[in-house]
């Protein structure tokens, strides 16, 4: 009876899009840390099952660059964080979102909330449109406090050291997927920051006296005739205007001003350049903002912003270069105003006026084999190597109790099934079927000695055994850091497993789609027991892996391929389940986070996104962070080009080809990559370079894959030669519009 319940609390894991009537959130539970099996029995008592039959579905390192992005102390205390509101806390708390670091230690490090760098102070937010660090190895924006926006007589206070020391700076009142606002409820001052938006907007209360303070000196305050617009220059060359919601008026020192009692809106922007034109565009649109915004996955491949507005008049919001390129003019009615921009790390942000954007990703199919499949003469040297490679699988030889490099183990043995079944030789897939048996369930059973799988009750998320105990094991996966790298792994090796043996599928579907959800929920209820999706970042289209560490530039992602591994893998454990809006939503992240790597993590020779020297000295980014990009990796410098190619490109799946479908891109990079071969001790990195050198040069690749004595211990043998021999002629092969790449691509928009 157990065991027929279990299969059917997958309904109830995740389950977002239908609309429910509303229940009180769930008691918590009992433990700040407890198994995932008794997670979802505790789940099944809470929402017992209803009696339809429609199926309701959701959808490592230590650092070494040079940079300023210090890791803080990692929290470690079971309540829950300070600066979220009581009404916030009964859901799972975001755990890799653009405004992390106002919820970590003091709350005091800057976030990137384009086109400003902000940073909450006790009592005041800095406000900065940062200059530019350039350099070879890495750039960055600089942080400066150009304009600090504060309540006057609240300044006083704390200055005076006034209220408890253990409130927090500021209340986290709010979120979305687009915007956070932060209260100070001591001087009833409340900050909306919106993404994209070219103003930052202060809503005053009760009659407070503002102060606009400045590191700069202020060279001239000149208002309009309303009183309600006032022109800031100051001696660094900027150019700031005030806008507000009725007259006000300010006095001035050397470095400040200070209003009257004031209620009401108060917008502050840069002006970006020294024209008329930007000017007029700021003054038009400065009485509409935007509280907040949601980002909604309509149909595969589509996703819609719709901002909630307040004031008169269009709403302005500012596009990166990726926007630029997906926003559907056919879908909402948006102008984009190519002339107004704002320069920023992601390339220049242009105006769009418009309440809500379409964006349309060029489609993906998820497939479980290669896109173009193995010609036949092939096959003997692929089954010669997979007999070998199956022969050598033996749970028993497993010695590491990582999550990410077990989860690398059972995937590399997934692999193999998939190859077998490709160059049509089953008869070693009964063994891989054993092996992965016996290396999965444990893990999901809550049985394997060395780790295992945890729900944390204090963020609302799982984690591991070890992580639980030592923020260190595990690459941080106890604070929430690489979730959807190591879960992605696991994810690959059930969707195969249930592919290859359906009854097992079924038996283990209510664990398989928690690990799921964990990174992909989409869900917005408060007695869900995820957040929503935790790494991926539904205003720049792509993941963060930071996790719960306070960083001074922000959120960081190193591997792009192991992110789109993850969505690949949930898409593909929608295929074997049948879920098709799984694999709609995976296959629709997995080409979001594509596009996004091609656009900020692949340098090409020539481009102009980046500095000329940086460009120059690098054709792929090691780590990329909201506010820097950066040379070097978490595990070796900007001079292993090999790993630095190797991250970006393992796990090799039939995705990859998508990912590197720019085959001048990828010469380049390969060239790029070559002079950094000549060591010892690094056969599996070259398999990666030879990997790609087979996409254009598949005889010399498929000669040098034959010659390693050696493989990551994610790839092997069988791998490399399927890939090799999967590669069509240079011609066919790859161009930049990665919709060649799905079958059903006229059926998606």
């Amino acid at each position: 009876m157990v065991k027929k319940l279990l299969r059917r609390v997958s309904t109830f894991v995740t389950q977002p899009f239908r609309k429910r009537r509303r229940r009180p959130p769930p008691p918590p539970p009992p433990a700040p840390y407890i198994p995932l099996l008794l997670l979802l029995l505790l789940i099944l008592r809470r929402h017992p099952p209803r009696r339809s039959r429609r199926r309701r579905r959701c959808l490592r390192r230590s650092p070494s660059s040079p940079s300023s992005s210090r890791a803080a102390s990692p929290p470690s205390s079971p309540t829950r964080p300070p600066f979220f509101s009581p009404g916030l806390l009964a859901a799972p708390l975001p755990t890799n979102s653009f405004f992390q670091n106002f919820a970590l230690n003091n709350g005091d490090q800057a976030e990137y909330v384009h086109p400003y760098l902000v940073k909450p102070s006790p009592s005041s937010v800095s406000v900065s449109f940062p200059t530019r660090f350039a350099g070879p190895a890495f750039l960055y924006q600089v942080f400066n406090a150009d304009l600090t926006v504060s309540a006057a007589l609240s300044a006083g206070c704390g200055a005076a050291g006034g209220g408890s020391e253990a409130a927090p700076r500021h209340v986290i009142s709010s979120y979305s997927d687009l915007g956070v606002t932060l209260d100070f409820a001591a001087s009833d001052l409340r900050f909306v920051l919106v993404r994209g938006s070219p103003y930052v907007t202060c809503l005053v209360n009760s009659g407070a006296e503002v102060a606009i303070s400045t590191i700069h000196a202020i060279l001239s305050l000149s208002p309009n005739s309303s009183r309600t617009k006032h022109t800031v220059k100051l001696n660094n060359s900027q150019t700031w205007l005030v806008y507000t919601s009725s007259p006000i008026s300010f006095s001035q020192s050397l470095n400040a001003m200070t209003s009257g009692r004031f209620s009401g809106v108060i917008r502050i922007a840069c002006l970006p350049d020294g024209g008329s034109f930007s000017e007029e565009v700021l003054d038009r649109f400065s009485s509409s903002y935007a509280l907040s915004g949601e980002a909604v996955l309509t149909r595969p491949f589509c996703l819609e912003y719709k901002w909630e507005k307040r004031g008169w008049g269009d709403l302005l919001m500012l596009a990166h270069p990726l926007h630029v390129r997906l926003l559907s003019g056919e879908d909402c009615g948006v102008t984009v105003l190519e002339d107004f921009k704002y320069r920023s790390i992601d390339g220049d942000l242009v105006g769009v006026v418009g309440d809500s954007w379409v964006l349309r990703s060029d489609p993906v199919s998820v497939t479980w084999h290669s896109i173009r499949g193995v010609k036949e003469e092939s096959y003997d040297e692929i089954i010669r190597a997979l007999c070998s490679d199956v022969e050598s699988l033996n749970p028993a030889a497993i010695t590491t109790a990582s999550s990410y490099f077990y989860g690398k183990l059972i995937a590399r043995a997934a692999r193999l099934a998939l190859i077998a079944e490709e160059v049509c030789y089953p008869d070693v897939i009964p063994a891989i079927g054993k092996y992965l048996k016996s290396t999965i369930e444990p893990w999901l059973d809550g049985t394997f000695g060395g780790n295992g799988f945890l729900y944390d009750a204090k963020w609302g998320g799982i984690i591991t055994k070890l992580g639980s105990t030592n923020p260190g094991e595990d690459f941080g996966f106890g604070l929430y850091n690489d979730h959807h790298y190591h879960l992605g792994y696991f994810l690959y090796a059930i969707a195969v497993l249930a592919k290859i043996d359906p009854a097992w599928g079924r038996k283990y579907r209510p664990q398989a789609y928690s690990l799921m959800a964990d990174f992909m929920n989409l869900g917005r209820r408060s007695n869900s027991i995820y957040p929503r999706l935790r790494c991926f970042d539904l205003y720049k289209l792509h993941s963060w892996a930071g996790g719960l560490t306070e960083f001074a530039d922000g959120r960081n992602q190193e591997s792009t391929s192991e992110a789109v591994n993850a969505y690949y893998s949930a898409a593909l454990m929608g295929l074997a389940y049948g879920d098709t809006h799984l694999v709609a939503v995976g296959s629709t992240l997995a080409a979001m986070e594509i596009q996004a790597a091609q656009m900020w993590w692949h340098v090409r020779e020539g481009d102009n996104l980046y500095e000329e020297d940086f460009t120059r000295e690098n054709r792929v980014v090691g780590v990329l962070w909201s506010n820097k990009r950066d040379s070097g990796l978490w595990f070796a410098g900007a001079e292993r080009r090999d790993c630095r190619l190797g991250i970006q490109v393992l796990p090799l799946l039939p995705i990859t080809e998508v990912l590197f479908s720019d085959i001048q891109f990828v010469k380049q990079l390969v060239n790029w990559t070559y002079p950094a071969l000549n060591r010892e001790g690094i056969e599996g990195w070259k398999g990666f370079v030879y990997a790609l050198e087979g996409i254009f040069d598949k005889g010399s690749a498929l000669e040098k894959v034959r010659s390693l004595s050696g493989h990551d211990d994610g790839n092997s043998l069988s791998n490399l030669l399927w890939w090799i021999h999967s590669r069509g002629d240079e011609e066919e092969t790859g161009c930049s519009d990665g919709g060649k790449y799905c079958w059903f691509g006229h059926y998606c928009h």
